[in-house]
């Protein structure tokens, strides 16, 4: 319904924010990641998620597309509700969520408060092929600006349209990026990335 939320902050709580929209607060649940990106500014976007069951109706709001986008690969799992959702992102970053999918670590996941050996391992199992060909590059949106992660960000999103799985691509072109000047070109990190995939 709400795709996203931009308006002052009447209200910063490591848990929530008030949005003030016009003159109407809309209170937003948010996750310690979204807190720490959003708690230095005066007025912020956030991209949300509506949820609506039979005695509430909550909005989610995330600091970025790609943290939206985990919370709701998470919550599509049986037995992850919006609040264990959100405490996953408060416990991990996305990244650390994606990585922990990837590489199936089931102890990483079941360190978060509230999630058992079953519920973390039903989340691998099920969320491995759609983080893993996710090609949306919503991690790539919001990372610190510098010159060196401008063409890391155009690079990745090059990679994953050419159809290299993303976490394959990140890998290589943080790779390249470690033994090579800051001063590379897209175009070179683009055609080494893909020598090396």
């Amino acid at each position: 319904m709400f795709a996203y939320l931009k308006g002052k902050l009447a209200h910063k709580d490591p848990t929530f924010v008030i949005l003030d929209i016009n003159g109407v607060g809309y209170e937003v649940k948010i996750s310690l990641n979204t807190f720490s990106k959003i708690k230095d500014q005066e007025n912020i976007q956030l991209f949300t998620h509506f949820h609506v069951k039979e005695d509430a109706q909550i909005l989610f709001g995330f600091a970025d597309i790609y943290e939206k986008q985990t919370f709701l690969h998470l919550v599509s799992i049986s037995g992850v509700g919006p609040s264990t959702g959100l405490m996953v992102l408060s416990s991990l970053t996305p990244q650390e969520v994606e990585q922990a999918i990837l590489s199936e670590d089931v102890g990483t996941i079941q360190g978060v408060k509230g999630i058992g050996t079953k519920t973390a391992q039903r989340i691998i199992l099920e969320l491995k092929d759609k983080v893993g060909k996710d090609n949306s590059g919503g991690d790539l949106l919001n990372l610190p600006i510098s010159r060196q992660n401008t063409t890391r960000n155009e690079a990745l999103a090059a990679l994953v349209t050419l159809g290299i799985n993303k976490a394959a691509a990140q890998k290589s072109v943080d790779k390249i990026l470690k033994g090579s000047s800051s001063d590379i070109s897209l175009e070179d990190l683009i055609k080494l990335a893909l020598k090396a995939a």
